[in-house]
């Protein structure tokens, strides 16, 4: 049975199949047509809705995209659609109807136009406004809460203009008479321990589907009933944030008969800083791990905002980006230069290896049937260590790469200038059939002086360490000439570390729509 809230009201589904994505649900099964489809993989924004956790005792809410989110995910969860935030009025107590304020200022500064995409920009909007507390939002707020928002009419100008003015309607807010569905009262489900094996044999703890082909999906809320469950149906498939799994669906039209939900689990969303490394739970969606990644791997923190929108944050986890074991997924090549350790867990007990181990080939891993990746434990940079990534994509963000690159290195106590390199270990995306390291050149590396013409000679034995392909992103001869051309640019990056080399360097709170639009 999967419980949660819909615009204010509890509802319980049995009957729902795995594979359902909350769009078609909510198009289809409770006729709440406000919420759009346009591409159906997580890239326009038209299908956002805000989901609700409950945090400290209060319901705190994100943006998510519903085209690439299953229903099984929602289990105890408060789901809210645009067509729920205006207050309805009384004709008995002539009240008038009223918009929030996302809704009024997009009408009064004339945010829309074919309005296809507009209940998508009011969702992301109304979270920016109700996490704001009401409060004005800055203008890099704004244009990082429209990241996932595509729009071919206006030109974003009079919608930033609506963002930048939706703090004028707080005293005509739909916030008070809509207090219900911010903050359901009713409780969720009990917190007791569910007999994992009794549910499923009693066919209780599951959603069955109504199509033609029998279909189970599970929330499991604790490790063990996750272990469990992979031990009584081992080719279940798992879901976290939902941004890859739910393509098969949505652009494959592959139907997924068995499916465990393990966004829910508490012991796999925590992040602990130790003196020499940081765990990182597999479940940790990027947004939550921003603040950490920021202090502690700066330009890690800054690929977050390359690869993926607002949305695809609020709701991907690291941990699927590494468990999907795609040659093009973003993180694990850095995660491969910062030489990355992981912990699969299943019935039979954990195990940790070394990342570079855990991939085989073009999506094969090392994972066993029945385990689920747990942890991520990184090494702290020490005083003498840099970490330099990049990627390269046709759109600066929101893209997938064509190349990606991350090197680690351990440089002499010397000044800059005059360093040397003691060590480097490094990570490649879009090189190979796999995230994979470049062995050859950081051999070639070691002991070079930092500067440009040792760092280009390194860089010509690449082509020993790959053969990449040719694909709709790049040619094989592109992919080889920028990864070579990469390696130079961390020789003049460090010898120069004061220097601005990249676009996302910029403050982009301090330059205007238009100029942010230019850089872009």
């Amino acid at each position: 049975m999967i419980r949660f809230c819909l615009n204010g009201s509890w509802i319980e589904e049995s009957a729902v199949s795995s594979d359902m994505t909350v769009l078609r649900y909510l198009r289809t099964q409770q006729a709440l047509s406000g919420t759009k489809e346009g591409c159906g993989s997580g890239d326009c924004g038209a299908c956002s809705v805000l989901l609700g956790e409950k945090q400290d005792g209060k319901w705190q809410y994100q943006a998510i995209n519903g085209c690439i989110s299953f229903v099984a995910q929602l289990d105890g969860k408060s789901l809210i659609t645009v067509d729920a935030l205006a207050t309805k009025g009384s004709a008995k107590e002539k009240t008038p109807d009223q918009l929030h304020p996302a809704q009024q200022a997009m009408v009064d500064y004339h945010g829309s136009q074919c309005g296809f995409c507009t209940p998508g920009i009011v969702m992301s909007l109304a979270a920016l406004h109700e996490n704001q507390g009401g409060e004005p939002a800055d203008h890099h707020k704004i244009i990082d809460a429209l990241s996932g928002n595509l729009c071919r009419c206006t030109g974003y100008r009079p919608i930033i203009e609506a963002a930048e003015n939706m703090s004028k309607y707080q005293n005509n807010s739909a916030d008070a008479g809509q207090v219900g569905i911010w903050q359901p009262e009713a409780e969720t489900k009990s917190e007791a321990p569910v007999d994992v094996a009794a549910e499923t044999e009693a066919g209780l703890f599951h959603a069955a589907s109504n199509s033609d082909i029998a279909s189970q999906s599970w929330s499991p809320k604790t490790e063990d009933e996750l272990k469990t469950l992979l031990a009584q149906h081992p080719e279940a498939r798992m879901v976290a944030g939902g941004s890859d799994i739910a393509l098969e669906v949505t652009q494959m039209n592959r139907r997924l008969p068995e499916l465990i939900a393990i966004n829910d689990i508490a012991s796999l969303k925590t992040i602990t800083v130790e003196d020499d490394s940081i765990l990182i739970g597999a479940g940790v969606t990027y947004s939550q791990m921003e603040a950490t990644l920021n202090e502690h791997f700066p330009e890690f923190g800054q690929l977050l905002h390359r690869f993926a929108s607002r949305q695809v944050r609020n709701n991907g986890t690291m941990g699927g980006n590494v468990a999907n074991a795609s040659p093009i997924g973003d993180t694990p090549p850095v995660l491969l230069a910062l030489e990355a350790c992981i912990e699969l867990a299943s019935a039979e007990g954990n195990r940790w290896m070394p990342l570079k181990e855990f991939f085989l080939d073009y999506k094969k891993t090392e994972q066993k049937q029945g385990e689920y990746l747990r942890m991520f434990r990184i090494p702290r940079l020490q005083k003498n260590q840099a970490l330099k990534v990049y990627k390269i994509s046709k759109r600066l963000e929101d893209d997938i790469s064509a190349v990606l690159a991350a090197f680690k290195f351990t440089l002499s106590n010397k000044e800059v200038g005059e360093q040397t390199v003691i060590s480097v270990s490094s990570g490649f995306g879009g090189m190979a059939g796999i995230p994979k390291a470049a062995t050859n050149l950081e051999q070639a590396l070691v002991n070079k002086a930092v500067s440009m013409e040792a760092f280009e000679e390194a860089a010509q034995v690449l082509n020993q360490d790959f053969a990449p392909m040719t694909d709709v992103r790049a040619t094989s001869e592109y992919r080889m000439q920028v990864a070579q051309n990469l390696i130079q640019k961390c020789a003049f990056e460090l010898s120069n570390p004061n220097l601005v080399t990249r676009i996302e360097s910029l403050d982009k709170s301090e330059l205007s729509a238009g100029e942010v639009a230019n850089h872009a």
